[in-house]
């Protein structure tokens, strides 16, 4: 499918010499010599015209050779490798690779690694050791010098070389760009540069390939970079690991005092450890000691609370709350217990555990020790606006908190829709500030969680290109690095649309000031149909200049129909609520008219990719999804109830299934239930909304009324809606509360069993009011779980 050089490359190469100046002179420098190499810079440019020429190639000739040291280890001579492999392809030279011995000195020569020549002709840089995962580019003469830290300094260094002075991109880990140079001149080049974070993950599934991940200067957990490449970061454990270490299998029976206790009993089911418990702190410990004894390549250790609530309220462990003012207290003074022992036999290895949901809050008076690392988690968070805004402000604070007291600091980020993969996600303009944000505060090791299971998710090889970037060099343009990557990926002329189409996302998503967590089934509360109409105008215009320029077969045209696959799922995933909105318009559908085009457009792509997964957790999901979708677009139509036939339909929507958000009860330890679309043959259209029987006391069914916005148009202050609600439920109580409806903040309206118990859906209707978009209709559960409640439609009239 793909072919190692893109065949359209000149737009890339234009574009890369006007811009890649802009990008790059963001290398930061040693503090030691930023001074003086901002200076020599300076006047190197000021005065390029009466400095010397040098060049590394001319007229398709080079006198330079590769050297190693005489005894290279094993990453020098990948390096040596990668760099010879590169310039050999760019130059259509054979270079050639020696060791010090078998080359005089005066020979123009790239020294690779931190060998005694390299030190004798560049002695400055080896004064001091490099930091972790630095890189040294120097130019003196004919000497050109690429080392760094011992680990996987040099490597950097080298790929760095290769990007910045020969223009050569990686753009995926089976997708590049490789100039040809047959003339190649040598400027001054005195680069040295530390990244202040020593972990560096970008979680997505083509980040896992281990060599792209060394060329993007990851260096996290699941790369798995091989030593000859640099290695990577390993753990003993990844996270969520109490009850991997102490097991309820194994211990409940014995040992219930080990598990929380809640409301008076231990238990395991929904539940955690106690932390207040010695005898349980010494076997996890031994069992820690265990681990690591296995996996002698592992540096760091999670011991970290499960991916639910349910923390031990035992007198011990409400002491330390209370005293910490945070449920962090007694996982803090437990956790540095464990390090403490631990440290003993394996002194370079770091505890870490979570500041995850209910440990969020740092505690008051406890501060980790130094080989403990925090891992302080955006769960929670809104990700439509930046971190440091007020949306933001409980995480802001639980950041500064932490940022004081931890030694070690990491963060795990969420940078995708976990409920889809495939639908946009409108968070590009705030990673980058999000990303300065960590730094500031202290941070030294970056989660970012992407769309590890979906190769089709909302732009995943742009958006793990830029996250890459940035966790190495945080001070970057995102704005032109999105523009670089556009311009090489898609070609010049998709970018200007694609670029409005994405500043379009961002602008409605700050605008709607809607709180878009990392599970959103939908884009109906931030993301209306007018700008949904002109995204896909843009999208394809993007596509038509890219065909006439370089023709539908191009590479370029390719990647632009796979990746607008988010926007075909938007126009699927409401395509009777749009279609209503392009008749009540009189308009012609922008999206898929038919099931045939759908395949086209979208579901073909997921068997060419053999794709079973598109949201986390749900492996093997997709045929069911696929049925879902289709019988949404194409399926059954439906008729308005009897009495309200006669309704001037530009007066009147109905809102089925389709149009309403279902939210997810999986970490509520008292529930594991969804809410969900069934079928149900006495539903409008076959398909109903269930509500999970819970004793959550939230909606866990909404109806933004951004799903009716045609029939708010016009509106003002005055204008009155009557909204009628067609429901049932299951249950053998006779009486009693079946579910709440909430209008807006406040507006409720108890729905009793006996008003719709049965198979039949009954008729609920609220008194005349007035909506507008920023307000939603809420359907909250009761607190018995013998009633099982059924939304089938909503239907709402504008009354003139």
């Amino acid at each position: 499918m793909f072919e190692k050089t893109d065949r359209s490359l000149n737009d890339f190469g234009r574009f890369l010499l006007l811009n890649q100046y802009l990008i790059y002179t963001n290398i930061i420098y040693n503090c030691m010599k930023k001074i003086l190499s901002l200076v020599f810079v300076m006047l190197v440019f000021a005065f390029s015209n009466q400095a010397a020429e040098r060049y590394l190639v001319k007229k398709g000739k080079t006198n330079f050779r590769i050297v190693l040291s005489d005894l290279p280890c094993a990453i020098e001579e990948t390096a040596a490798k990668e760099l010879k492999m590169y310039l050999d392809e760019s130059t259509k030279i054979n270079w050639e690779i020696t060791s010090e011995k078998d080359i005089p000195e005066d020979v123009p020569q790239i020294l690779i690694g931190n060998s005694s020549r390299a030190k004798k002709f560049f002695p400055e840089v080896f004064q001091n050791q490099i930091p972790y995962d630095g890189i040294e580019i120097h130019l003196k003469g004919n000497m050109l010098l690429l080392a760094g830290h011992e680990q996987r300094g040099v490597i950097y260094a080298v790929n760095t070389f290769l990007e910045t002075v020969l223009g050569i991109r990686w753009w995926t880990s089976t997708e590049q760009f490789v100039p040809i140079h047959k003339t190649l001149q040598l400027d001054s080049l005195d680069i040295s540069y530390a990244p202040k974070l020593i972990y560096r993950e970008a979680f997505y599934k083509d980040a896992f390939d281990p060599v792209f991940a060394m060329r993007m200067k990851c260096n996290g957990h699941f790369g798995k970079t091989t030593p000859e490449y640099g290695d990577h970061h390993h753990f003993s454990y990844w996270c969520h690991s109490f009850f991997e270490l102490i097991s309820p299998e194994k211990y409940f029976k014995d040992h219930p005092e080990w598990f929380s206790e809640i409301n008076g009993v231990r238990q395991h089911e929904n539940a955690q450890l106690c932390l207040t418990n010695d005898e349980m702190r010494k076997e996890l410990t031994k069992n820690v000691i265990e681990a690591l004894r296995k996996n002698p390549e592992a540096k760091f250790v999670s011991v970290s609370q499960m991916d639910w609530y349910g923390p031990c309220m035992c007198e011990k462990c409400r002491e330390i709350v209370e005293k910490e003012e945070a449920q962090s207290g007694p996982l803090v003074h437990f956790i540095n217990k464990v390090a403490e022992d631990v440290e003993k036999e394996f002194p370079n290895v770091f505890v870490e555990t979570l500041a995850y949901n209910y440990t969020r809050k740092p505690p008051m008076h406890v501060k980790p020790r130094k080989n403990v690392v925090i891992r302080l988690c955006t769960m929670g968070c809104a990700f439509g606006q930046p971190l440091i805004s007020e949306q933001n402000k409980s995480f802001y604070n639980d950041m500064e908190g932490w940022g004081k007291i931890a030694h070690q600091l990491f963060i795990w980020d969420y940078v995708t829709n976990f409920s889809s993969h495939i639908l946009p996600h409108p968070n590009l303009h705030v990673i980058a500030p999000n990303i300065r944000f960590f730094f500031d505060k202290g941070t030294i090791g970056l989660f970012e969680q992407g769309d590890a299971n979906c190769e089709l998710g909302d732009f995943v090889r742009m958006r793990n290109w830029i996250i890459s970037k940035l966790m190495w060099d945080p001070t970057l343009d995102e704005r032109e690095l999105r523009k670089e990557f556009l311009t090489g990926y898609y070609g010049r002329k998709a970018t200007p649309f694609l670029l409005e189409y994405f500043d379009i996302l961002s602008n409605r998503a700050e605008a709607s000031k809607q709180y878009i967590h990392c599970y959103q089934e939908d884009t109906g509360n931030w993301l209306d149909y007018e700008s949904l109409k002109k995204i896909t105008q843009l999208f394809n215009k993007a596509i038509i200049a890219t065909e006439k320029k370089y023709g539908r077969d191009s590479d370029f045209a390719y990647r632009l129909h796979r990746d607008r696959m988010p926007l075909e799922h938007v126009w699927l995933k409401g395509y009777p609520k749009y279609k209503r909105f392009a008749e009540m318009k009189n308009e012609k559908l922008q999206g898929p008219v038919s099931q045939l085009e759908a395949d086209k457009t979208f579901f073909n792509f997921f068997d060419e990719y053999q794709l079973t997964q598109y949201r986390e957790y749900q492996p093997g999901s997709f045929d069911t999804f696929k049925e879902g979708l289709l019988f949404h677009a194409f399926g059954k139509k439906t008729l308005l109830p009897e009495e309200l036939s006669n309704i001037d339909s530009n007066y009147l929507m109905d809102i089925q299934d389709y149009d309403f958000q279902l939210f997810s009860l999986r970490w509520i330890p008292t529930n594991h239930f969804d809410s969900g679309v069934i079928e149900d043959v006495n539903a409008s259209n076959g398909r109903a909304v269930k509500l999970p029987n819970s004793s959550y006391s939230r909606a866990t069914v909404r109806l933004p009324f951004v799903a009716i916005e045609p029939l708010l148009k016009g509106a003002d202050v005055n204008t009155k809606y009557k909204v009628i609600i067609y429901a049932r439920c299951e249950t053998t109580e006779e009486d009693g509360l079946a579910m709440v409806c909430e209008i807006g903040n406040g507006n409720k309206r108890n729905i009793n069993i006996s008003e719709i118990s049965g198979s039949e859906y009954r008729k609920i209707e609220f008194d005349s009011i007035h909506l507008d978009q920023s307000m939603f209709l809420g359907f909250i559960p009761s607190m018995n779980e013998k009633i099982q409640n059924f939304i089938d439609r909503v239907i709402i009239i504008k009354e003139k």
